[in-house]
């Protein structure tokens, strides 16, 4: 007996989280259990990869002179199926690392809606997590995997059922591949149809066609391979060699999404940099769209060799974009350090980026409908880059649209709102908040509407940002609803005439300086409105300083300490503001001033600022009216 043979399997357990995880597998809620394949084609096309890129710097690693290849092979009589590779391979401590535990940061949010889709809809989440291999054990109910990493001269195996733990121990060389691994699936009983020649080779050709590695298949051990796939990296073919069904399956590989993308980029620049691109604009949103981090996925490859996922080929704003960049004017070793300060890396950004934001506006001039998909998907994001992206903030502005108080459900360009502009305005006029509902019902809104002034309604986070940060768009300037004067009395109403202003009669005056000295410092002032038709009070911020809404994001978010003060704003023609002011009752009028106050506050989504003091004020309210009443 050999020492290897002598030696005794190690038992580990696996983390918590793969435990749980493998019990999801077990169990599983996946619709389509065929991505299992797919998962591990593409491990063995990463392990190819990887030994290649490794090879650069130490050539012995490939000796041999063998491409790189995967082999697939299917045994109906011993229920088997086996992905074998002639990639990098694994030593024991590269095992335990990748195949017991889970270090990506997605585990917790895939765990969590495997968990929510148990009670739903079935769920197809496998890639999205980089938990690949755990899908064996969807149709397996044991999967060993024998490795020899290159340039070593030990061989492992790994074994488990699933169910909690898993062995390792040192094997024969002539147990194992000369280098790389073998994934042996002992399937489930009714998981027989993988062992279908015609079943096999359909999912791959469909879900792996694109690998840059050659695939075989072998029906039955003794049989000759078939070849499925040539390894010839997709984005190196010339457009018209491709179908549709080409990108979709290549975007699906890349993305590890199973939606249709909404539109592809393919090109290659040449000239001073030259390099090829295949980008998508997925049918979905990606689970990590809006991660903190805000981490692109483009892939970058010199020469067809992989090097890195995280070059940050294009801006954050741009993150939801799949696909590829592939040049041959950096070196293959290039170092993380010098992809972010390499010249060629900046050019090929700018480039890439352009070229999306090309396809975009194309899109949106002779595709609106699709386009209208991808503003839906993507929109808040891509308005992240109006805020951060000077050179392209008129691009980015021009393919924004936006709901506003005319457009119905519908969303507008601001072509189109400059085009509806009314006579005398000057400015672009929006709202941001929260929520379309609280916006539409916004008393600040009352005198643009009833001038049929068009105002943007705007509810992602990022619009309360962008509008302070733009000069202008075309001449136009930015203007909050609810900070600084209205302007109205220079806008033209809907016949077209200027409308006079009227006077504030002396009781009106009077009450307002006596709310200013009321209310004191909880105002910055008491003034007539310009904007209200209807309500009796708003607020609205100073003209200079954040709008109400970035003020009350920025004092959530701990980086404003003390709100500004904000203006009251009196509806001087409201009947119910006109009784008040006639009233002589001082104690009354000192009531009325603190009730309008919060009124105001609660239409604009806050709470009074002391609830038990406007709990007593209006039940003093009550009290006075059940007593005239009588």
């Amino acid at each position: 007996m050999t020492a290897v043979e002598d030696r005794q399997p190690e038992q580990h357990t696996f983390e918590a989280d793969v435990s749980r995880l493998l019990h999801m597998m077990v169990h599983s809620v996946y619709s389509d259990k065929d991505v299992f394949l797919r998962e591990l084609i593409s491990n063995a096309a990463d392990a190819c990869e990887k030994l290649r890129y490794e090879s650069i710097s130490k050539p012995q690693l490939s000796s041999g002179g063998t491409q790189p290849n995967i082999l697939v092979t299917l045994n109906e009589e011993a229920l088997t199926l086996v992905i074998e590779d002639n990639g990098i391979g694994m030593n024991r401590h590269e095992m335990i690392d990748a195949l017991g535990t889970i270090a990506r940061s997605g585990t917790k949010a895939f765990m969590d809606r495997l968990e929510a889709a148990k009670a739903g809809e079935k769920a197809e989440l496998i890639g999205q997590f980089g938990v690949g291999f755990y899908s064996s054990f969807m149709v397996a109910d044991r999967v060993d995997v024998i490795s020899r990493r290159a340039g070593e001269s030990e061989a492992w195996k790994w074994s488990s059922d699933g169910k909690g733990s898993y062995d390792i121990v040192a094997v024969d060389l002539r147990q194992a591949p000369a280098r790389g691994t073998r994934v042996v699936l002992h399937l489930m009983d009714d998981a027989k149809t993988y062992t279908s020649k015609w079943t096999v080779e359909k999912i791959i050709r469909d879900q792996s066609g694109h690998v840059p590695v050659p695939i075989r298949l072998v029906e039955k051990d003794g049989a000759e391979p078939l070849q499925v796939s040539d390894g010839a990296a997709l984005w190196t073919k010339q457009k018209n060699e491709l179908s549709k069904q080409d990108y979709d399956d290549f975007y699906r590989g890349v993305s590890g999404q199973y939606d249709e993308p909404l539109a592809s980029v393919h090109f290659r620049a040449e000239g001073r940099n030259e390099y090829t691109t295949l980008a998508f604009i997925p049918g979905s949103q990606p689970f990590d769209l809006f991660d903190p981090d805000r981490q692109g996925r483009m892939k970058l490859y010199v020469k067809r060799v992989f090097i890195t996922d995280e070059a940050e080929l294009l801006p954050r704003y741009l993150r939801f974009v799949r696909g590829i960049v592939d040049t041959s004017d950096l070196p293959l070793n290039i170092s993380r350090e010098m992809i972010q300060e390499s010249s060629v890396l900046a050019a090929i950004k700018k480039g890439v980026t352009s070229r999306i934001l090309t396809t975009l506006e194309k899109m949106a001039d002779g595709d609106a409908e699709t386009f209208a998909k991808v503003w839906e998907l993507f929109g808040a994001i891509l308005k992240e880059g109006i805020y951060e992206d000077f050179e392209r903030r008129p691009q980015l502005l021009k393919l924004a649209r936006f709901r506003s108080t005319v457009s119905g459900e519908a969303k507008r360009s601001l072509a189109d709102y400059l085009a509806a502009m009314k006579d005398g305005q000057s400015a672009i006029y929006y709202i941001s908040g929260s929520s379309m509902d609280q916006l539409k019902s916004s008393p600040q809104l009352e005198g643009y509407r009833a001038k049929g002034i068009e105002v943007l309604l705007l509810t992602d986070g990022v619009d309360s940002f962008w509008p302070t940060n733009i000069p202008d768009f075309e001449g136009r300037h930015f203007k909050s609803v609810t900070q600084g004067l209205a302007d109205l009395n220079d806008v033209a109403g809907e016949s077209g005439i200027h409308e006079q202003v009227q006077e504030t009669s002396p009781e009106i005056a009077a009450f307002i300086d006596f709310a200013r000295g009321a209310l004191g410092e909880e105002v910055a002032d008491v003034r007539v409105s310009g904007r209200l038709t209807e309500s009796a009070v708003c607020l609205v911020a100073s003209e200079h300083g954040p709008d109400r809404q970035l003020e009350k994001l920025l004092q959530g978010a701990g980086r404003l300490q003390t709100a500004s003060k904000p203006i009251l704003e009196i509806n001087a023609q409201s009947e119910l503001v006109n009784s008040i002011a006639s009233m002589d009752n001082q104690a009354f009028r000192e009531d009325a001033a603190w009730l309008l106050l919060d009124e105001a506050r609660i239409l604009d989504g806050d709470k009074p600022s002391n609830p038990r003091a406007f709990a007593e004020r209006q039940a003093r309210l009550f009290a006075l009216a059940i007593g005239r009443g009588e």
